[in-house]
C-alpha cells in the first residue's frame, strides 16, 4: 500500500513510522522542511509540495491529512488542482462532522472520495 501524509506532527509522523514499519510506503510533506526531511531518513519518500507529493502517489492516490481542523478546508482546496477521479482525501484529524459531511458532498461532485477518519493519539501520539 501506498499513503500520502500530510502534517508531520506528533500524531502524523508516528503513524508514517507505524505504517513503514508495516511495509507500507508513504510520501510525506510538512510545512517544516525538516520534518520531512527526518522522516526520509527513516525511509520515507519526501515532498517539497503537495503537488509533488501528489506527483509521487500512484494511480488511485491516498492522501491522508493530519492537520488542524482550521486548515482542513484549504489543504483540500491547495490539493484539488493536483487530484483526479478516483483519488481519496482522508480527514485523519478532529474536524467537526457537519464539516466532513459537507466536503464529501462536494468532493463527490468532483468524482473525489473523501473519508472522515477522526484519529486520536492518546499520549504517544
Amino acid at each position: 500500500m501506498q499513503l500520502g501524509m500530510i502534517g508531520l506532527g506528533r500524531m502524523g509522523a508516528n503513524m508514517v513510522r507505524r505504517l513503514i514499519k508495516g511495509g507500507q510506503q508513504c510520501v510525506v510533506f510538512d510545512r517544516s522542511p525538516k520534518a520531512v526531511e527526518d522522516l526520509t531518513k527513516e525511509k520515507a519518500t519526501g515532498s517539497s509540495s503537495l503537488a509533488d507529493l501528489v506527483k509521487k502517489l500512484e494511480k488511485p492516490r491516498a492522501v491522508w491529512l493530519m492537520v488542524p481542523a482550521a486548515v482542513v478546508d484549504k489543504s483540500v482546496a491547495d490539493l484539488l488542482p493536483s487530484l483526479e477521479s478516483g483519488d481519496i482525501i482522508i480527514d485523519g484529524g478532529n474536524s467537526y462532522y457537519i464539516d466532513d459531511i459537507r466536503r464529501a458532498k462536494e468532493l463527490a461532485s468532483k468524482q473525489i472520495n473523501y473519508v472522515d477518519v477522526g484519529t486520536s493519539g492518546g499520549v504517544w501520539g
